[in-house]
């Protein structure tokens, strides 16, 4: 047991490494990082780099092959922690789905969400019966055999995550086809988990065996008894929600809560499949209960940190699982490409077809069938059940992970191509009033825009209105409440909102009443540093008992590659700190220094960085510059145009700039310089003439 223990600790810090570099590279090229952390399981999977000895302890590599059989080949240990994982994926996705988008899109919600879920079964269950033992061999599959109703059931899957951030980028989530296809696709999940769980009854039901072929009566019966359970126990959590939420408040903290409501989540799963149901099942259904409770945002944000744990290993742990020498193979990729190509054209024409008799014309059932084609978490969670009970070999598996790959990264570009098309996809377009709209404020910073956005999603929610957060950690929200539907979206420096003309007047009030709360906050913010100034400030530490501190080698080295002016012949603020810039420039350490003064500027306009004893330290984030680099300059002559905290004229100003994304020392820098400048420190550096004298003064 020790070995074992000591096995899978090794593999969760290798998965957890290899899952989060393996995110990044797939979102530097712009890709969902699920794929990423999927590719980077297969390379460190056992038929991969993980199979290869490396002596010792890991004599058959750091993810031997289980040697039980090579159906499963990663231990039960480690697909423990990746069924946990599926578990919370499928809860918490059940909490962030809105209900009343199934009320109000119901219709054409409902019928394009089930004719790509037929379509895209039969497309899927044939394609195994005709052309799977042409390409891989053995015995023809039969319409309920278990390799071909997992692939239909694959072939099912939509991915919310990925086309609601199309949909957000291109502004299109609010119009009637960005709607529809959002109802559609939680409404073909929800159907699709329906259609798992019949599959896994019939497929128990053939291999408990009964004699005189297939009994459509019982597979009949269990059909009912999959869609009433779920539907059963759908309807039971959504009445009793609100006296879960209560029983749950009984734990007292935010995190409390949200673990105790996980564990109702494991719990309710593990009945489900005592039940014949798949367990995420249950765990989307506790999770849709809990949806509409006020403590949906306590759960969501408190199990964010577990989910950001557990999920990677999930995705990895599914890729680990396929046998790259099998995808290696001539019959399998190209086996797995026509599957791809049937799987794509089952979205569009099933979920076209609806759309069609829903009052879209053809441009706009295209974009909704288009929108409907990405694959995702539950197409390799249904994978995944098939192969660990057996019902699936590892080719087959292997070619659900094809088909999940390639279907995430064309959808993306199919859909962008319909939409740029500049044309209502209805045949009767809204009035005005009825259409959706973008308009937008631009900030004049991304750090305040985000600001902005978090502030109004908690003005949105102390007015009643339901947010949705999409994508996790995207910055996309869908904000709902009765007939009210407003997109929010933030990129960069620009917030943009998407609604119908009624409803931008509403937006406008919320934005100023927002922006005047944050304006007031940095006002009062803003206080201690009026009244005392940043040495004052320093000074009140020093007097509780802190003394001066030394340079360390670390921000010394930042401080040697300063800038040193011993008379800095300028006449009013503009120019000191124009001329500072250049010389910056002229060293190369800043790359547009016309745009770089403009952000040094435009923040003293927001508050001056005027401190007393006649020093500025003015300092900025910007991308134009690769290195934290500053300037440190004696004018020759005092200036009376910048403002002071005690009204003093400047004499010293100590210009900082540093890179956004970059970790650099920034506040240790501007906090030993201030501690520096005290009054014998301006006055040496006052009397310096040379660039050493002026360095020693702060080194």
């Amino acid at each position: 047991m020790s070995h074992k223990m000591m096995l899978l600790a090794i593999q969760i810090g290798v998965i957890l490494f290899a899952a989060r570099i393996g995110g990044m590279l797939a979102e530097r090229v712009n890709i969902p990082s699920v794929l990423g952390e999927l590719l980077a399981g297969v390379v460190i999977g056992p038929y991969a780099l993980g199979g290869i000895s490396l002596g010792g302890i890991f004599a058959s590599g750091v993810f031997p092959v289980v040697s039980s059989g090579s159906t499963f080949p990663v231990t039960s240990e480690l697909y423990g922690f990746c069924t946990i994982a599926s578990i919370m994926l499928l809860f918490l996705s059940g909490v962030e789905t809105d209900l009343k988008l199934f009320v109000r899109y119901s219709l054409a919600g409902s019928l394009v969400g089930m004719g790509g879920v037929v379509f895209s079964f039969i497309f899927g269950d044939l394609c195994a019966v005709l052309l799977l033992h042409r390409f891989i061999g053995g015995e023809p599959a039969s319409f309920l055999s278990a390799e071909a109703l997992f692939m239909g059931i694959m072939c099912s899957a939509t991915s919310v995550g990925i086309t609601a951030r199309i949909l957000s980028e291109r502004k299109c989530i609010d119009s009637p086809e960005g709607v529809t296809t959002m109802a559609g696709a939680v409404i073909d999940d929800v159907l699709g988990i329906i259609v798992l769980a019949i599959g896994m009854g019939v497929v128990g039901a053939q291999n408990a065996g009964s004699p005189g072929g297939i009994d459509w009566a019982t597979i009949g019966m269990i059909a009912v008894k999959a869609f009433g359970i779920w539907l059963g126990a759908t309807i039971a959590g959504v009445i009793a929600a609100r006296k879960i939420s209560s029983l749950l408040k009984m734990f007292g903290s935010e995190g409390s809560i949200a673990i105790m409501s996980l564990g109702l989540a494991l719990m309710l799963a593990g009945f489900f499949e005592s039940m014949g149901l798949a367990m995420i099942i249950g765990a989307y259904v506790m999770g849709l209960a809990l949806s509409r409770t006020d403590i949906r945002y306590v759960i969501t944000e408190n199990l964010m940190p577990v989910y950001s744990f557990m999920v990677p290993i999930f995705f990895c742990v599914m890729g680990m699982m396929v046998d790259v020498r099998a995808l290696m193979s001539a019959p399998v990729l190209v086996f797995g490409l026509v599957f791809t190509f049937l799987a794509v054209l089952a979205k569009l024409i099933g979920c076209s077809i609806p759309a069609l008799f829903c009052g879209f014309n053809g441009i706009g059932a295209l974009r909704i069938g288009a929108g409907m084609i990405p694959r995702g978490e539950v197409a390799l969670i249904v994978a995944g059940i098939g192969l660990a009970n057996g019902f699936l070999p590892p080719t087959v598996f292997s070619i659900g992970i094809i088909m999940t790959l390639v279907t995430t990264v064309v959808a993306p570009p199919i859909m962008v191509e319909f939409y740029k098309i500049k044309k209502s996809g209805l045949r009767h377009p809204l009035s005005e009033a009825e259409t959706s709209r973008p308009f937008s404020f631009t900030l004049p910073s991304s750090d305040a825009a985000t600001a902005l956005c978090e502030k109004l999603m908690k003005s949105f929610r102390s007015e009643g209105f339901f947010t949705h957060r999409l994508g996790g950690e995207s910055d996309i929200w869908q904000v709902r409440r009765d007939d009210v539907e407003i997109g929010v979206s933030c990129k960069d420096s620009e917030v943009m909102f998407e609604c119908s003309p009624s409803e931008e007047r509403f937006i406008a009030t919320a934005v100023l009443d927002v922006t005047t709360e944050l304006t007031q906050l940095a006002h009062e913010l803003a206080k201690p540093v009026k009244t005392l100034g940043v040495t004052g400030l320093v000074k009140s530490i020093d007097s509780a008992g802190q003394g001066p501190v030394k340079v360390d080698a670390y921000i010394e080295r930042y401080l040697r590659r300063f800038l040193m002016v011993p008379k800095l012949k300028a006449t009013d603020k503009n120019e000191a700190l124009e001329e500072m810039m250049n010389a910056l420039f002229v060293k190369g350490m800043v790359k547009d220094p016309r745009n770089a003064l403009k952000l040094v500027q435009d923040r003293e306009a927001a508050m001056s960085t005027g401190l007393e004893s006649g020093v500025a330290i003015p300092h900025v984030k910007t991308d134009l510059v690769d290195s934290l680099v500053g300037v440190v300059a004696v004018l020759d002559k005092e200036i009376d145009d910048y403002e002071t905290v005690d009204g003093s004229n400047v004499r010293i100003i100590v210009l900082t700039l540093s890179p956004v994304m970059m970790q650099t020392p920034h506040l240790r820098i501007i906090a030993h310089i201030g501690k520096a400048l005290d009054e014998d420190g301006r006055k040496r550096l006052i009397e310096a003439r040379t660039e050493k004298e002026m360095y020693d003064v702060f080194i």
